[in-house]
């Protein structure tokens, strides 16, 4: 309460009782933030007892680095008696991701430097051309169209958002060097130019078209999990379910049956088509703890079954 007989108090006092200086009572009240009781008849601002706990309020919000605008938002929604106070929750769920994302860039940013720091003075050049083409906090949108470009065009948007899940690698939002370095690399090998306008899809997927490739694609990924399984037990490829699964994959996707014919067929056609082992073996560096083994990726799971193919079609011959 303030000591003046109207209950009213200048923008002096206020100032002092808040703790901020008169410039900046000032501004907020010509943005309409800070509504003026009356004022004298020299044109000196009045303010009502409520400002003070309304001053306050503004400063604790742009303490929490809260745009104007917002602010703004906020003081209206109180005016109005909104208990729910959904302006206040929204503003601080959107500084929260705010915040986030620029923690994640400057972590990036010291995983970038200790990189530097502690790569052996040979590849230093190297390394900082690749994280200088890199965006902090990192994007994954080289990766996507890489893949976008490698799969058939017109393949339905469920299945290629399934597809690019697992194919395109989430970057950690506290990376270690070597993350950094191996994400580096996964741009730079996602983003050369390739030979041709496409990107080179194996004849083993093209030839299905878009339709059939994302039936290929699901009973792909389902077979890529159980050799994973086995990955995990140090099991040598061995013909088994997820074999048949890999295999059958394919024989939907054809539209034949699967048998000794389709699978030496398919072993010879599969052995043919280009090989993306460099850019698996990075999402394995991004993706594998430290100390621990390389979790097995969608491209190790394929070499795996292939090899299981390979086995089983060389004891099996024509």
């Amino acid at each position: 309460m303030f000591t003046s007989p109207d209950g009213l108090c200048g923008i002096g006092e206020l100032a002092e009782r808040a703790g901020v200086t008169v410039k900046t009572v000032r501004f907020y009240s010509d943005r309409g933030l800070l509504p003026e009781a009356s004022r004298t008849t020299g044109g000196h601002r009045r303010y009502g007892p409520d400002a003070l706990d309304r001053l306050r309020l503004i400063r604790s919000l742009r303490a929490l680095d809260l745009p104007l605008p917002e602010v703004r938002r906020i003081l209206d929604e109180e005016d109005a008696a909104q208990a729910a106070g959904s302006a206040l929750e929204d503003a601080v769920a959107g500084q929260l991701r705010s915040l986030g994302s620029r923690l994640t860039a400057l972590r990036w940013r010291e995983a970038a430097l200790r990189l530097v720091q502690e790569s052996p003075p040979a590849q230093r050049a190297e390394r900082l051309r690749l994280i200088g083409a890199l965006t902090t906090p990192p994007s994954t949108a080289p990766l996507a169209r890489f893949w976008r470009a490698w799969l058939p065009a017109r393949m339905p948007a469920r299945s290629t958002a399934a597809f690019l899940d697992v194919a395109v690698p989430h970057p950690p939002d506290d990376p270690r060097p070597a993350q950094v370095l191996a994400f580096a690399r996964l741009t730079a090998v996602t983003s050369a130019p390739c030979q041709g306008a496409r990107q080179p899809q194996p004849e083993a997927h093209r030839a299905v078209g878009a339709r059939g490739a994302a039936v290929l694609y699901e009973g792909l990924a389902e077979a890529y999990e159980l050799a994973a399984v086995q990955m995990r037990r140090d099991r040598a490829p061995y013909a088994g379910d997820a074999l048949d699964g890999f295999v059958a994959a394919y024989a939907r996707a054809y539209g034949v049956r699967d048998g000794p014919d389709f699978r030496r067929g398919l072993a010879v056609r599969l052995a043919g088509d280009p090989r993306l082992d460099g850019y698996w073996e990075l999402v394995s560096e991004m993706t594998t703890p430290p100390g621990r083994r390389p979790e097995p990726t969608p491209g190790s799971a394929h070499d795996w079954l292939l090899a299981a193919l390979d086995a089983q079609t060389a004891r099996d011959p024509a």
